[in-house]
């Protein structure tokens, strides 16, 4: 598929434009997946960057800006690395940014999503830096 994520090979339900003439295939890259899933993370109070230094060293420059993305068996899987700010719970910080992006994923591509790991390998005070 040439680096890009095919979705919507179902059944040939719901593909018709009221004629029974399908209407083509969605193909969706893995960046805008990606894309998608840091910038919902970065909506969700508490995150306060994401953290590419982890993605890089486990898997190369291919990981970056903290979202390491698959697909399997056309479910996504994200491996998210956040810096939380430390006066946050990091637990509700965890399920909050996994519900989100979960339905953003699904609600802007329609693609199901398997899991979203949250990694939080850092915490700033960020009210330190603003003092």
């Amino acid at each position: 598929m040439g680096g890009y994520i095919h979705t919507g090979a179902g059944n040939g339900e719901g593909e018709s434009a009221g004629m029974g003439n399908k209407l083509g295939t969605v193909i969706i890259s893995p960046a805008v997946l990606s894309m998608i899933a840091r910038l919902t993370t970065l909506t969700v109070p508490g995150v306060a960057r994401m953290s590419s230094s982890g993605v890089r060293r486990l898997f190369g420059p291919r990981g970056c800006d903290g979202v390491k993305l698959q697909v399997v068996d056309e479910t996504v899987v994200l491996d998210l690395y956040v810096v939380a700010a430390a006066d946050v719970n990091m637990l509700q910080l965890s399920r909050e940014i996994q519900g989100k992006v979960t339905r953003a994923i699904h609600e802007i591509v329609g693609m199901p999503v398997r899991e979203v790991n949250v990694h939080i390998v850092d915490v700033v005070d960020v009210g330190a830096s603003q003092a």
